[in-house]
């Protein structure tokens, strides 16, 4: 099947093209299966290009961000406050990826990312999501791999 595209879907940078074609309009959402890993890269892209309201729209409402340095952060609101001063902070090489990959902690599968941090020191997060591809848990901690 060959679909074409309907609009500008540059106008939605944080969806992936399936996504992208179904809040235009052009195929069901349910065709749509979330794939994690686009998701972590747009919370990278987001980082890298400090676009606050993008990054935070990846959370799920209730999600939950756990900083080994920072504390713990719940909902939208607290999620923007830690944010957004590292956002402001990040130096020119931030948030440029070290190394992406699915992680199963046994618990619940996920996805691990190693970065650079607003600091540009390395840093690992593990990403969970819930069943309509928002981040419902992520958790950092420096990381020992290095750019």
């Amino acid at each position: 099947m060959n679909l074409t595209c309907v609009g500008d879907l540059a106008q939605l940078p944080l969806l992936s093209r399936c996504r992208r074609r179904a809040a235009l309009g052009e195929v069901p959402m349910s065709n749509c299966a979330f794939d994690p890993v686009a998701v972590v890269v747009d919370w990278l892209d987001a980082c890298r290009e400090r676009r606050l309201n993008d990054l935070l729209d990846l959370y799920d409402a209730k999600a939950s961000f756990r900083c080994a340095c920072a504390g713990l952060y719940q909902g939208r609101e607290e999620l923007a406050r830690y944010w957004s001063t590292q956002l402001e902070r990040a130096v020119p090489h931030a948030f440029s990826l070290i190394d992406i990959a699915p992680d199963d902690d046994g618990v619940k599968p996920g996805i691990a990312l190693d970065y650079v941090a607003y600091d540009g020191k390395p840093v690992h997060i593990r990403f969970q999501f819930t069943k309509t591809g928002k981040i419902a848990a992520s958790a950092c901690r420096r990381s020992r791999k290095v750019a």
